[in-house]
Parts: C-alpha cells; sequence; structure tokens
C-alpha cells in the first residue's frame, strides 16, 4: 500500500516505484478510475517505450456527441507527431460556426484513456513539480508536465473502455463490459 495522503496516482507510482528497488525503465499507471483496460491497451501503450519516450498514454476516438460536451470525459488532442498537445474536460478543439450538438460530424474528437507510462527518471522530476495554473483550471495533472515542457507520446486504440467517474457511469456502463 502507498500513503493515502498522495496527491495522485502519478504520486503512489513513484513510492511504489522507490519501495521496489526503482530497477525498472518505465511504470505503467492503470488508474483506478479506468478498470476496464484491456491487456492490448496495455500492450500498445508499452509498444510506444523505446527508451526516449517522457511519457506516454492512449486515447480513443469518440463517436457520441454527448461524450464530446460531457467534463467527465477529458479530451486530447495531439499533433501529427503522436505529441499531445492538450489535455481539456471541454471539447477541443472548438469548431467555430458550428453548432455544438452537430461537432461530432465536423472533426474526430478523442478521449484521453487514463492510463500513463512513465519513464522512471521522468516520474521523480514529474512528482517533484508544482502544480500549474493549467492543470488547477482543468484538475488535470498532466497539464503541469506540459507546461514545463515534457512530452507525452499518444497511441489511439479502438477499444473500448469505460471510465468510472460518477455513480452515473457505472449504471450507463456498456453491456459489453458488465
Amino acid at each position: 500500500m502507498t500513503d493515502p495522503e498522495h496527491p495522485s496516482g502519478t504520486d503512489r507510482c513513484r513510492e511504489a516505484l522507490e519501495k521496489n528497488g526503482g530497477r525498472f525503465d518505465y511504470v505503467i499507471n492503470i488508474q483506478g478510475d479506468e478498470p476496464f483496460i484491456a491487456p492490448e491497451q496495455i500492450q500498445l501503450l508499452a509498444d510506444l517505450l523505446d527508451g526516449k519516450t517522457d511519457l506516454a498514454t492512449l486515447a480513443k476516438a469518440i463517436h457520441d456527441n454527448a461524450l464530446v460536451h460531457n467534463p467527465n470525459v477529458v479530451k486530447v488532442v495531439f499533433g501529427k507527431d503522436g505529441e499531445a498537445l492538450y489535455f481539456s474536460r471541454s471539447p477541443i478543439p472548438h469548431l467555430r460556426g458550428k453548432e455544438p450538438g452537430a461537432w461530432q460530424n465536423g472533426f474526430t474528437f478523442h478521449k484521453h484513456i487514463g492510463m500513463y507510462a512513465y519513464r522512471t527518471d521522468i516520474l521523480k522530476e514529474i512528482t517533484r513539480l508544482e502544480p500549474s495554473p493549467l492543470e488547477k483550471a482543468e484538475s488535470l495533472e498532466q497539464l503541469r508536465w506540459l507546461e514545463n515542457g515534457f512530452r507525452i507520446r499518444v497511441a489511439v486504440t479502438t477499444m473500448e473502455s469505460a471510465g468510472i467517474d460518477t455513480p452515473e457511469d457505472i449504471a450507463n456502463l456498456p453491456a459489453h463490459l458488465i
């Protein structure tokens, strides 16, 4: 068990790494609110770990307009190189001139899947950083990392998972996950 006072799963991962002697190149963190992660998704994330990658995570295309506008569904945008540009609880990008109800038809939005891979030296660095303005605004720790110049590689999965953040999330689980 790790210290219950840790502010995030990332901090718990660092403690677990230290308790295990820190003899690893990478740590993969599957967050507790993502209980339906498939082994294939873990492998997809692990495939990004080439020794140069600082941090990595997964994303999945959103096919439901309601999810695009749901603040409990974290969205991510990334560049052609697969590097995260920004994470937000709001729909990003904003589709100017389009009605929000039709946004799903004008852009492929991606939801963030709640798991990370950290190179162990980077894990130690990011857990020493103070919370940043963007992180505080969105309540998303990965923004602290981006603000401090760390790169986050993103792989796209086609497999569905379901984050559990609210009681409604449990009630709305897809039948194939129950």
